[in-house]
C-alpha cells in the first residue's frame, strides 16, 4: 500500500495571503485617524521608544565590555592566555614613560599618552610609531 500526500503549498500561500489582504482592508477601514496622523503617531512612538532602546544597548554593551575585560584577565592570571594578550601598566607611568623615550627615541610625549581606561590607544600609537606587532607592544609595555 503506497502513501500519498497532495502538495498543498501553493493553497496555504494563497490563504495567507488573502489573510494580510483582509488584515490590510480591515485596519484602513477602521482606523481612527487619517493615514497622515496615523504614520505620525507612529513615528512619534518610533522616536520616543527608539531613545530607551539605545540607552538599553548601551548599557548591556557596557556590561558586555566589563564582563568581557574580566574573563581576559581571568585568563591572563591563570596562564591560559600567551604573553602580551593584556595590558596591564603597573607603577608610575612618568617613570615608565622615560624608560620608553631613552628606548626609543623617536617617542614623544603625544606618542605616551595615557590614560585610564584606554591602553587601545596608546598600543595603537606605539604600533605605528614603532612598527610593532601588538603582542610586541603589550608585553614591552608589561615588562617595563
Amino acid at each position: 500500500m503506497s502513501y500519498h500526500e497532495e502538495d498543498n503549498s501553493g493553497k496555504i500561500l494563497l490563504a495567507a495571503l488573502a489573510g494580510a489582504g483582509a488584515g490590510i482592508i480591515a485596519g484602513m477601514l477602521m482606523a481612527p485617524d487619517k493615514g497622515k496622523a496615523t504614520r505620525d503617531k507612529i513615528g512619534s512612538v518610533a522616536t520616543k521608544y527608539s531613545g530607551q532602546v539605545g540607552e538599553q544597548l548601551s548599557k548591556y554593551g557596557e556590561e558586555l565590555d566589563s564582563k568581557f575585560k574580566g574573563y581576559i584577565e581571568k585568563l591572563e592570571d591563570m596562564g591560559l592566555t600567551g604573553s602580551g594578550v593584556g595590558l596591564k601598566i603597573k607603577g608610575d607611568w612618568d617613570m615608565a614613560k622615560g624608560k620608553l623615550k631613552q628606548q626609543y627615541a623617536q617617542l614623544t610625549d603625544e606618542d605616551l599618552q595615557y590614560a585610564e581606561g584606554q591602553s587601545d590607544e596608546l598600543v595603537g600609537r606605539l604600533q605605528n610609531k614603532l612598527g610593532k606587532a601588538k603582542s610586541e607592544i603589550v608585553k614591552m609595555l608589561n615588562d617595563l
